[in-house]
């Protein structure tokens, strides 16, 4: 999850749904909170720690911050580099995800139409111009709740939602220049929709499952216009460092992209990566079905 989050327009919360922890993830955070500070007071450190699942919760974002920390760079070097191939890769994971997620869902005649109404909300989110927002402390807040919301969902990058809400560049120059008001109310921002948006998403799965599950896989099969390796960049946005971001663009054929870039298509090295991600995915899946029925 920490390596996806890293990647603009890749989502932990994919990562989270094909290694089944899915979830256990949303019923962990939604225990954080009131209840938990209450049994903290009556029942001391060890129940709130087992009630809201401690262990898991510490050992999750030990991984994510891992990953994040040794991985960044060299997923950010790969982007930069080669990015079809990359971006391949991330095309054939969200195929296979996306199957791995269908296999969940019964009754598919039922939720047909959540499955479109999502694909269309994941199209016209990853499709969107980001807006000229003022700064403000409140819009900050609130920008940080929806994009903390969006890491949980599958197919949506919470730092593409922070570019599309303008406030990208504001939070990266405040971490790095160590602005502790924008960086704490953000926090607060993120950690009230992470709250608010995982209970939700809890109560969902628990009393409308096959629904749920066919708007995540919408919104799954609606991003994968971000994840299109071959585009044309229309416009760039200026980080705080003076890097360029790409912030929309075109989504092209190979042959089209050849001919408006003058770049190679790599198509055969594509087709590979895509594949190859296929199987990180499918491959696991199988194994374990075969040991069950060994």
């Amino acid at each position: 999850m920490g390596a996806a989050d890293v990647v603009p327009g890749v989502s932990g919360g994919t990562i989270a749904l094909i290694t089944g922890i899915y979830q256990e993830l949303l019923e962990s955070i939604g225990k954080v909170g009131f209840s938990a500070l209450k049994m903290l007071k009556k029942d001391g450190f060890g129940a709130a720690w087992n009630y809201i699942n401690g262990w898991f919760l510490l050992v999750l974002i030990s991984g994510m911050l891992t990953s994040a920390l040794l991985l960044s760079h060299l997923i950010l070097f790969a982007l930069s580099t080669y990015p079809i191939p990359v971006w391949s890769f991330f095309f054939g994971l969200i195929i296979a995800s996306s199957i791995h997620v269908g296999a969940t869902i019964t009754q598919w005649k039922s939720v047909l139409t959540y499955m479109m109404a999502g694909i269309l909300a994941g199209y016209l989110v990853t499709d969107m111009a980001p807006v000229q927002a003022e700064f403000s402390y409140f819009y900050l807040f609130v920008s940080g709740a929806i994009a903390i919301c969006a890491m949980i969902l599958p197919g949506i990058s919470g730092s593409f939602i922070l570019l599309m809400l303008g406030m990208y560049t504001n939070v990266l120059a405040a971490i790095k220049g160590f602005d502790l008001p924008v960086i704490l109310v953000f926090c607060m921002g993120c950690l009230t929709g992470l709250l608010a948006f995982s209970k939700l998403l809890s109560w969902l799965l628990q009393h409308a499952h096959n629904i749920t599950m066919a708007v995540l896989l919408g919104i799954m099969l609606g991003s994968l216009n971000r994840i299109w390796p071959w585009k044309e960049v229309l416009a760039y946005q200026l980080k705080s460092n003076g890097d360029q971001v790409a912030i929309v663009h075109r989504n092209l054929l190979p042959g089209t992209f050849s001919e408006i870039t003058g770049d190679e298509s790599q198509l055969i090295i594509a087709i590979v990566t895509m594949i190859v991600g296929l199987l990180v995915v499918i491959l696991p899946s199988v194994l374990i079905r075969r040991g069950r029925n060994a």
